[in-house]
């Protein structure tokens, strides 16, 4: 007997590059949809190691701000990550995963 497998999304995600980080708990991110960074919540303890492992080696371009007036350090990186659909302009971006 073969047995599937189904995945079910109990949500739609949308992409957020990854544009620096606010220590190493925190990510400046720019959602495909808008054109300023803004910073996503606190990381859990494990998505930040990993997420900190993949941008070990990112180069840094400098201190930038938000339109909020937050500061964050500047990456050079192509990283994309998930971040929940809909969270609007002002709503808080939560990390879902890496692509």
């Amino acid at each position: 007997m073969v047995q599937f497998r189904r995945e079910i999304r109990h949500a739609d995600t949308t992409d957020a590059r990854v544009v620096g980080t606010v220590g190493p708990r925190r990510l400046a991110l720019l959602p495909d949809t808008e054109s300023q960074p803004r910073l996503s919540a606190p990381l859990d303890a494990a998505l930040a190691a990993w997420l900190g492992a993949l941008l070990a080696d990112a180069p840094t371009t400098g201190e930038h701000r938000t339109e909020e007036g937050e500061t964050y350090t500047g990456l050079a990186t192509d990283l994309v990550v998930e971040v929940p659909a809909g969270t609007g302009r002002y709503g808080t971006l939560h990390v879902v995963r890496a692509r």
